[in-house]
């Protein structure tokens, strides 16, 4: 099924309910209204205001539930051209520029950037809820860093597999901070659609689509 056709199918959901609902009542009420109209007194006729307000509320809530109809088809078409360009990150090589990075079999790697020479440079890596597991010295001269991590905290333990994130903290002598960048890399090994937003694998690395930036097909 290609991605009209599914966005398509899946616009059938509430709006599409409300009209046929809608078409119902509508029904019921000219069947009402026309049971009245025959059964009113000529001397004394129903007065038309109120029926043709009534008609013009069905054709306004009419125009409401297609507003929505058409949204949900937007939306749906939206999510399938997301999820087609998931697919097509599968085996490419993405960076990621928020410090996270996957640790898998006691590998973790990311590079560094700082603005200038630094007196000191530290390095914390924080695991998914945000616990500070390792601290060590960074590079302190100015330019492009690689950092490798085996999974180890400071203590010497083997941390388990999964999303850890990399701080750099870099200062001169008097305490003035410099800028630093962190970014990592990783090939996507699969796609995961069940969501409202398609996530990508990579290792132990779940990211969504939002923040991956596709470097290569390497």
């Amino acid at each position: 099924m290609d991605a009209i056709s599914a966005a398509s199918a899946a616009s059938q959901s509430t709006a599409a309910k409300d009209k046929t609902k809608l078409g119902t009542n509508f029904d019921t009420f000219l069947t009402l209204l026309t049971t009245q109209l025959k059964n009113q007194d000529p001397l004394s006729p129903m007065d038309s205001s109120q029926f043709t307000q009534q008609l013009v509320q069905f054709s306004q809530v009419e125009q409401s539930i297609n507003a929505n109809q058409n949204l949900e088809s937007l939306i749906s078409l939206t999510k399938a051209r997301a999820g087609s360009d998931a697919v097509g990150f599968l085996g490419k090589t993405v960076t990621l520029t928020d410090g996270t990075a996957g640790l898998k079999s006691g590998q973790a790697q990311w590079g560094y950037s700082l603005g200038s020479d630094s007196a000191s440079t530290r390095l914390t890596i924080s695991d998914s809820k945000g616990h500070t597991v390792y601290i060590g010295a960074g590079d302190t001269t100015s330019g492009l860093h690689a950092f490798s991590w085996d999974g180890k905290d400071n203590a010497g333990n083997t941390l388990p597999d999964g999303a850890y994130t990399l701080s750099v903290k870099a200062q001169t002598t008097d305490g003035t901070a410099i800028d630093a960048a962190v970014a990592s890399q990783g090939v996507v090994d699969e796609v995961d659609l069940s969501g409202t937003e398609p996530m990508l694998k990579i290792g132990a690395l779940l990211v969504p689509l939002s923040k991956a930036t596709l470097i290569s097909g390497h």
